[in-house]
């Protein structure tokens, strides 16, 4: 399948003094296009919370800056899944400004119990839809 991507725009509070993104931003980009990506599927993450009583935090993750991205450009967020557990998702995620990669990552997500915070099994029906469109 084909890596789903967001559309972000660099604007001017992203960016440090130089109208370089400041590193931690892309955290924030690359969060909003895995957001999208469960929307896209048709999953929201307050549904998930108040129906399945479970939230997903990020595990861990390792982060590869390749080339700068700078104010006012255009970048395009991927993410695709990787690999799936019984409680976790991996997912490739990249950015790209004009087909040119600026950052890759891997990040490993967590389904957690929303009040105890211990790992949980990811939904039937959220990891038969996942594994489906991947």
């Amino acid at each position: 399948m084909k890596p789903f991507g967001w559309p972000i725009r660099v604007y001017y509070e992203d960016t440090d003094s130089g109208g370089v993104v400041y590193h931690s931003n892309y955290l924030n980009f690359m969060e909003r296009a895995r957001t999208e990506w469960l929307r896209a599927m048709g999953f929201e993450q307050t549904t998930l919370k108040q129906q399945h009583g479970v939230i997903i935090v990020i595990h861990s993750l390792s982060i590869h800056f390749k080339k700068p991205a700078y104010f006012n450009d255009m970048l395009l967020v991927h993410c695709a899944l990787s690999a799936t557990g019984h409680s976790s998702l991996v997912m490739a995620q990249s950015i790209q400004r004009d087909g040119v990669l600026l950052v890759e990552a891997q990040v490993k997500a967590a389904f957690v119990d929303a009040l105890s915070f211990k790992p949980v099994a990811i939904p039937a029906e959220i990891k038969q839809k996942i594994t489906l469109s991947s």
